[in-house]
């Protein structure tokens, strides 16, 4: 199916490493023009040869912080600069700490506010001018199961992530016809966020090993697997394509029907 995305302008955020380049991908295999932020050179320098090769699109990555906001800016402003605007914004983030509540200082709620929450804000309202003078502006919000069905051992995910949510779903009519806003509520996917809960999950003590930390993670899953990344990546770039172009307001999970709630 053409998805009917050649030759648009797409910023991805934090899209350097799993989730994030996943949809970065699927977007450069479209023929779009894609921008991604990391924070490590290592990560950004592997992003930019991972989409140049996926796409014949324009590639542009950069190393940015995306819980600092003149970070978001200038990201959001080379971006339009490169690519002569901005069509369609994928915002992601790396998983908080894992850990019950009597772990949690303070300083972890807030720096897992600005880096789930905030890094959404900051993006949202430096990229809204770009996306109003397109002519199919989106955004999609990568955020986590956890919103509907909290996680043992996730806390700060199953807070704070809540309000990613209920930003998208206000200003999926705030922003209407001009924007489209949706969320995707991933669950178990193979990327390294899995890898660190899984190794914290271990020393813990909550599992014996890795091999039964993975298992765990995978037997809800009613498809019996957890989630390849680029399956994800592909339902970004469809809900963001013309294809789906009466799809506002919604936080669709991809999950392999691991979720019971409805």
């Amino acid at each position: 199916m053409d998805l009917e995305l050649a030759d648009s302008a797409v910023l991805c955020t934090a899209a350097t490493s799993g989730l994030g380049l996943a949809s970065a991908t699927a977007f450069a295999r479209e023929g779009a023009d894609v921008a991604v932020c990391g924070r490590t050179t290592a990560h950004v320098d592997d992003a930019r040869e991972t989409l140049q090769a996926a796409g014949s699109g324009d590639v542009l990555a950069v190393e940015a912080d995306i819980t600092d906001p003149d970070h978001v800016a200038a990201f959001v402003e080379q971006t339009a600069e490169a690519f002569g605007g901005i069509d369609h914004v994928v915002t992601s983030a790396g998983g908080p700490p894992s850990g019950p509540f009597g772990e949690m200082a303070d300083r972890d709620w807030y720096r897992a506010y600005d880096m789930l929450v905030m890094s959404v804000v900051w993006t949202l309202r430096e990229a809204v001018p770009h996306l109003q003078e397109s002519e199919a502006g989106t955004l999609v919000a990568i955020t986590s199961r956890t919103v509907r069905e909290v996680r043992e051992g996730l806390l700060l995910s199953n807070a704070v992530r809540r309000a990613v949510v209920g930003l998208v779903k206000t200003v999926s009519r705030e922003m209407a016809p001009d924007i489209r806003a949706n969320a995707v509520l991933p669950g178990a996917h193979e990327t390294a966020r899995i890898e660190e809960l899984i190794e914290a999950a271990v020393e813990r003590g909550d599992v014996d090993d890795y091999d039964a930390g993975y298992r765990d993670w995978a037997e809800d899953v009613p498809l019996g697997r957890i989630g390849d990344p680029q399956e994800l990546g592909d339902v970004v770039a469809f809900l963001s394509s013309p294809r789906a172009s009466f799809v506002n307001g919604a936080a669709l999970a991809i999950d392999g029907g691991s979720m019971r709630s409805v």
